[in-house]
């Protein structure tokens, strides 16, 4: 009998149980979707509100970010550590705390952190915007944690035929949020204040708990190589729910397996492979967070409305939500690194004519969704490429290394974007500028050189 559950899930045909984990962590992923986004649909709001102006408001934009940066990658390795279940239920009520928090802002918290600010920097800042930063990097460490984990619990409980496809379709979810919240939102904005999208995204966020805690068990893979207490219980225990037969004792993990450790991402044999995806994933997301930051912002300046605005950056995600799910059925039959790179250039041609789209709307939303099919397609790829890079025993530390130092950079875009326009530059050149880091991108990812990891 083999004793290794990890090899029996690789070769089997997927259950009914995989198939459930992979929805609901479409679903986590299209909560993440939403919650990144809500800041982009409040925006306007905000801004009109407390009398912001594009600079100030790209680095509201980009508060998440940080926390994600920081999330991803601490949060990731604590998933590798502790576990990717109870990280995922961590995070999520992170993301709740944050996302309520948010709708409250008093300035009470930036009452603290302001002199501080001052006192380093020389600048005295609006207490409720500081406020409101703080609150959103909350929320972005949840977020940048749950995302490292739900890519690895994906990588995990599908077959290795189905492994890349899987993975690239756990990734649509973050589209299909933002075109499901985005219609709720439209309809919010119309009759409510900004503070309602920040109400939507935490009573669906508490909705994911149950879900979670009854549904998803921890990772095979995960318990086979850590082997905690009452692991063999555990993992007999989903097998059965796979419809398996168990096992009768651990795998036997070797002396060389035990001294494997997350911070092998950076040792040789995967030190190239963490650099060269990390460096690509930090400068597409440049292009993609430009784009979704700056979309309902440049519309409203075009003389629209911002429930108009938010449905122009539904369409964009409704096109990322197609090329997410077009590319994951790609990987099935063409190489993804491949794949990858040709989505990342069309990306950079794609961006460069949304500077040059006259204000019409329903021009706006059909380039915006050829856009977004693009750069979300890279998105989708990048995320099976880490998944196919790193071992189990540091899957999600180095996603989330990835992702973190992609998603830091990413705070780039907001205020880079932010700073380009108040300097005076017409949306042309703020566009091609932006539709670089794409480019960039698809010519680091040509010298990857790319094997399965080993479980």
């Amino acid at each position: 009998m083999n004793n290794d559950p990890r090899t029996l899930i690789s070769r089997s045909p997927m259950g009914r149980l995989q198939i459930l984990i992979i929805a609901i962590t479409i679903g986590l992923n299209a909560l993440d979707g939403f919650d990144v986004l809500s800041i982009s649909f409040a925006s306007p709001g905000i801004a009109a509100e407390w009398g912001m102006d594009r600079t100030a408001l790209g680095f509201v934009l980009s508060m998440e970010l940080i926390g994600m940066a920081f999330g991803s990658m601490y949060l990731g390795g604590v998933a590798d550590k502790i576990g990717r279940r109870p990280t995922m239920l961590g995070c999520l009520i992170t993301m709740a705390i944050g996302m309520f928090m948010v709708t409250t802002t008093n300035a009470i918290l930036g009452g603290l952190v302001s002199p501080v600010i001052a006192a380093v920097f020389g600048t005295e800042l609006d207490r409720r915007l500081v406020d409101l930063s703080i609150w959103r990097i909350i929320t972005g460490i949840g977020i940048g944690g749950m995302l490292a984990s739900i890519n690895a619990m994906a990588a995990e409980y599908s077959n290795s035929h189905r492994r890349d496809m899987c993975v690239s379709l756990m990734s649509i979810g973050y589209p299909c949020g933002a075109v499901l919240g985005g219609l709720i939102a439209a309809r919010l904005l119309a009759s409510h204040d900004w503070r309602s999208v920040f109400y939507l995204g935490c009573g669906v966020t508490i909705s994911f708990l149950p879900l979670i805690w009854f549904l998803i068990p921890e990772s095979v893979h995960w318990l086979s190589q850590k082997q905690p207490a009452g692991a063999l219980e555990k993992i007999n225990r989903t097998l059965r729910r796979m419809g398996h037969s168990i096992i009768t004792a651990l795998p036997t993990i070797t002396a060389e397996e035990r001294r494997r450790s997350v911070s092998d991402i950076f040792r040789p044999g995967l030190i190239a492979l963490t650099v060269i995806i990390t460096a690509a994933y930090f400068f597409h997301i440049i292009t993609f967070y430009f784009m979704l930051k700056w979309i309902p912002k440049i519309v409203v300046d075009m003389g629209f409305v911002a429930s108009s605005a938010a449905n122009v950056l539904v369409w964009a995600n409704a096109g990322g939500a197609l090329g997410g799910t077009v590319v994951g059925l790609l990987t099935q039959r063409f190489d993804v690194k491949l794949i990858t790179i040709g989505v990342m250039l069309c990306s950079t041609v794609m961006v460069f004519i949304f500077g040059r789209t006259a204000p019409d709307l329903a021009l706006l939303s059909m380039v915006c969704a050829a856009t977004g099919f693009f750069t979300n397609g890279a998105i989708t790829g990048m995320y099976a490429i880490f998944a196919k890079g790193f071992p189990t025993h540091a899957r999600a530390f180095g996603t989330g290394f990835a992702i973190g130092v992609g998603r830091g950079g990413s705070m780039l875009a907001p205020p880079l974007a932010g700073i380009l326009f108040t300097a005076g530059l017409p949306l042309s050149s703020v566009a091609l500028l932006m539709s670089l880091g794409s480019l960039v991108a698809a010519s680091l990812l040509s010298f990857l050189k790319l094997n399965h990891a080993p479980n």
